[in-house]
């Protein structure tokens, strides 16, 4: 299967190129059409490389190719769109290729540019869950997928924990994604944990184990975040539960999830969750909401999605996850998505928007 994959991605990078450099060669009137390929062939090899080998880089000569590759990911996208746009406007309206060139360009870097302030711009999503057993109010704040590392640090870090005191919550959630690549894993970084007055709860997604989970979750722990793996603690009258990335059940494959040995159908079973107390479930990944709501869990907070991050992926995000953004109720379980505080690869959004969440449970009276 991921033969298979790999196949088709490469069969599809190979189009792309052709596909690119074809229509280059035309607009502009290119006679020697080998250098346009070339280029193409460049930055396409470029972008693989240099995410997949600097990622965890941490020298300023790494992250620069780092985020070279990252840009060149999203302005190759969207470069490959607005041809594509370019030429289903050719079957209405005839002018100069070099028009159509000049037009396909613009209308790249215009998204690009776009698209990297609307990532920029992180938004507070506000909502309010009525949970059974409840006996008072309990204000949470939710983040997931900020990935700190070549694009974000200490700044963004500090920017929203100070959101999460301006909203005086009560307790933080993080449900993984904290960190993409090294680059960030400092003492500086983990000690805006420490300033904390509030717990803060942890628990891991995918790229934590990319850049070194063990490590990150011993530093999370001495900066004073309570770092849950696969277990049941108290908050307020609250059962936080906590997972690590794990695969639904043994029917689904997820490539992403680090321990293969357990399912969330089987860890969740034996753990001691009071199905007559209000409980809320920390996992990475949007998945499993069924032996969720076996054990009576009454909210799950998740991020992983994105919510696809850049158009048309965010399609691809749609069809893959049942719960790709947003608040959702399955026969009594909320599950909330959020699209995350950060990015991955480009630092860009383009139809989502960059998120975290306060969330506020109540008691239910009906």
């Amino acid at each position: 299967m991921i033969f298979l994959f790999l196949f088709l991605v490469l069969g599809f990078l190979v189009w792309a190129n052709s596909y690119l450099s074809r229509r280059f060669v035309w607009y502009f009137s290119i006679k020697q059409a080998s250098p346009v390929y070339l280029v193409f062939a460049f930055l396409t090899v470029f972008m693989i490389t240099g995410i997949a080998v600097f990622g965890n880089n941490t020298s300023a000569v790494g992250s620069l190719l780092y985020k070279t590759a990252s840009v060149i990911m999203g302005f190759l996208l969207y470069l490959l769109l607005s041809v594509a746009l370019a030429d289903l406007v050719r079957l209405i309206m005839h002018t100069e290729p070099k028009i159509y060139g000049i037009a396909v360009i613009l209308l790249t870097l215009f998204i690009c540019i776009s698209g990297t302030w609307n990532a920029s711009r992180v938004r507070t999503t506000r909502i309010t869950v009525p949970v059974k057993g409840l006996t008072h109010e309990v204000r949470a704040m939710h983040l997931t997928d900020l990935h700190l590392g070549h694009f974000r640090g200490k700044d963004f870090l500090q920017r929203l924990l100070d959101e999460s005191r301006m909203e005086q919550v009560d307790v933080i959630f993080i449900t993984g994604d904290l960190f993409d690549g090294r680059k960030q894993m400092n003492d500086e970084v983990f000690g805006l944990f420490r300033q904390e007055k509030i717990p803060v709860y942890f628990v891991e997604g995918n790229h934590e184990r990319y850049t070194g989970v063990n490590l990150i979750k011993k530093k999370l722990r001495e900066a004073g975040v309570r770092v849950l793996e696969n277990e049941v603690v108290w908050f307020e009258g609250l059962q936080v539960v906590g997972l690590n990335y794990l695969q639904a059940d043994r029917q689904r494959r997820d490539m992403h999830a680090r321990d293969t040995t357990e399912t969330m159908q089987e860890v969740l079973s034996r753990l001691p969750i009071d199905k007559d107390k209000p409980a809320v479930l920390l996992h990475h990944s949007p998945k499993g909401i069924r032996y969720a709501r076996e054990q009576g869990i009454d909210l799950y907070l998740a991020g992983h999605t994105h919510g696809g991050q850049l158009f048309p992926l965010t399609l691809i995000a749609a069809m893959v996850h049942k719960y790709n953004r947003g608040l959702h109720d399955y026969q009594g379980t909320r599950i909330f998505v959020s699209q995350g505080a950060g990015s991955f690869g480009p630092p860009m959004r383009v139809g989502t928007h960059s998120e975290i969440a306060v969330i506020t449970l109540v008691p239910d009276r009906s």
